[in-house]
């Protein structure tokens, strides 16, 4: 028997039809669907509710868009259970697959016949002066950024242990390669294949000479200290972490365990990027 637990957008119906759908699908064959007790008590699912960590699960399905899966992701924390992503969303840049084949995906995915698509993480440890330090992981970018206000913040930058540069800016951007299209992107970052390993350091509009991008060996730890009398504050994958005090350091590197993506198929990262952007053949 197999378990499947579910992560999904609480804002989303469908994905509380398609839960009941899959659930009553591996059932008839002796598996068992389940979901986090928050998404099932959003999505009005009671029934599949499961307060066992999915980290224990056989597999992860992500109903929602790439928010969902960044979410999915975080959850494990870097446990090697494979996230096979379901996209209700707009074009799903993560996601593998449609609603419409869910029960074959789950058929494919129990008979063996798929690849995983393993994707580095990027570990971040906080060492703050008012607490214990706090280590996290992250799939696409950790974020330093100034607090609130217009003012920029000042961030003093190591690499593997010697003093780069301080940075005055509105914030620092340390991405993966799948990260290298999100927020880095945005902030004029290089785009970097999800088949490397590597950190990406972009400046969110510095107010100095040097506003280039680096691009690091993932072992090359990153660490970036609030600097000056401003505050800042700490963004893993979209999610708020808190604010930092000058004095306060993020170190960034790649760490040991990865993001598992269910792939049925080859998957073509520049032909995503090509659609993602709309471009031309030629």
């Amino acid at each position: 028997m197999s378990r499947v637990a579910v992560v999904a957008h609480r804002e989303r119906v469908q994905a509380a039809a398609l839960a009941r759908q899959a659930a009553a699908w591996l059932t008839e064959r002796g598996h068992e669907l389940s979901m986090t007790p928050g998404d099932a008590a959003a999505l009005d699912v009671d029934e599949l509710a499961d307060e066992r960590p999915i980290a224990e699960a056989d597999l992860l399905v992500s109903l929602g868009g790439d928010g969902t899966m960044l979410r999915a992701v975080d959850l494990l924390d870097g446990a090697p259970v494979p996230i096979l992503g379901v996209n209700l969303g707009v074009l799903g840049y993560l996601s593998e697959i449609e609603p419409p084949a869910l029960t074959v995906a789950l058929e494919r995915f129990l008979s063996g016949q798929f690849q995983i698509d393993a994707r580095m993480l990027l570990q971040v440890q906080v060492e703050a002066a008012d607490g214990p330090a706090l280590v996290r992981r992250a799939l696409n970018e950790a974020v330093v950024e100034k607090g609130d206000g217009g003012h920029t913040v000042r961030l003093a930058v190591s690499i593997d242990g010697s003093a780069f540069t301080s940075y005055v800016a509105d914030g620092l951007i340390v991405a993966t390669p799948t990260g290298s299209t999100a927020y880095s992107l945005s902030a004029r970052g290089p785009i970097v294949s999800p088949r490397h390993r590597a950190l990406v350091l972009t400046p969110v509009s510095p107010h100095m000479l040097f506003d280039r991008s680096l691009v690091l060996d993932p072992d090359e730890a990153v660490e970036i200290e609030v600097a000056g009398h401003r505050d800042a504050s700490l963004t893993l994958d979209g999610q708020e972490m808190g604010r930092l005090q000058p004095g306060d350091r993020v170190r960034c590197v790649g760490a040991a365990e990865v993001a598992r993506f269910v792939r049925f198929g080859r998957q073509d990262f520049h032909q995503i990027l090509k659609a993602k952007f709309g471009l031309a053949d030629r």
